[in-house]
């Protein structure tokens, strides 16, 4: 069995209690009685993308468990880079891969630098193909954008964009577990290519639902709500289930 703990859209910087609210998080899963495999951390990880956002995410983020995190639309590539992996700053995707003794985490960049909507380029599926192609264990493929709709209009205006390649690629490998994404603010589980796509709750905010707000679509992001979290279970029959997880801040 594989146990996830899936956390997105810590948006250090943003507000006063994001920090808080990401320390919440992470103490709660320190404080497990037991080991996780990974925890993933789909992006936004920052509000600014500053060097100060990252050196205080990068100590919230320390934890027993192995974290794997990757960036969102708020992210800079090259403070992500030079702050969270210790790496040269430069500017392309930042693209990582993880394996582990029962699974592959493939982490990929679907960030685009301006932009809120997500999309994965070419060098990032051509890596994401040899992943795939070069494992005989579960992998799990994550970043930010979701690649579906969540029937939300703010969110589905800034979803992944040029899915068809993606797509193909999921659906021709058995190997792919799950798909996992952050970027949406709320709990969501649906479907792509076949395979299960997770959506993590945000940390910072929770966003409001279409029936859940007025006429006017304003004030879409709740910061009172509390942070919440999303538990993976992958069973030794390769059945994945999700446990929903809110944490009090």
């Amino acid at each position: 069995m594989i146990v996830i703990a899936h956390v997105s859209d810590l948006h250090i910087g943003a507000t006063e209690r994001a920090a808080p609210r990401a320390a919440a998080v992470l103490r709660y899963l320190d404080a497990l009685p037991h080991d996780l495999d990974a925890v993933l951390v789909t992006g936004d990880i920052a509000d600014h993308g500053s060097a100060a956002e990252y050196e205080e995410a990068a100590k919230l983020l320390a934890s027993r468990h192995p974290v794997f995190v990757c960036p969102g639309n708020h992210d800079v590539r090259e403070e992500f880079r030079r702050v969270l992996r210790g790496e040269e700053p430069a500017p392309g995707p930042v693209n990582q891969v993880y394996r582990t003794a029962k699974a592959v985490y493939a982490l990929c960049d679907s960030s685009v630098p301006g932009e809120a909507a997500g999309r994965l380029d070419g060098e990032t599926l051509d890596w994401l193909g040899e992943v795939l192609d070069g494992s005989d264990l579960p992998v799990f493929v994550a970043f930010h954008h979701p690649p579906a709709p969540l029937h939300s209009p703010v969110l589905d205006g800034i979803m992944l964009r040029d899915d068809g390649r993606l797509a193909e690629l999921v659906a021709g490998h058995g190997n792919v577990a799950a798909v996992l994404v952050g970027h949406a603010h709320t709990a969501a589980a649906t479907t792509f290519a076949g395979r299960p796509l997770l959506v993590a709750p945000g940390v910072v905010s929770a966003l409001l639902l279409p029936w859940e707000m007025g006429p006017s679509g304003r004030g879409c992001l709740d910061h009172d709500l509390p942070p919440a979290l999303a538990f993976h279970v992958l069973d030794d029959g390769g059945r994945m289930t999700t446990h929903y997880r809110v944490v009090p801040a």
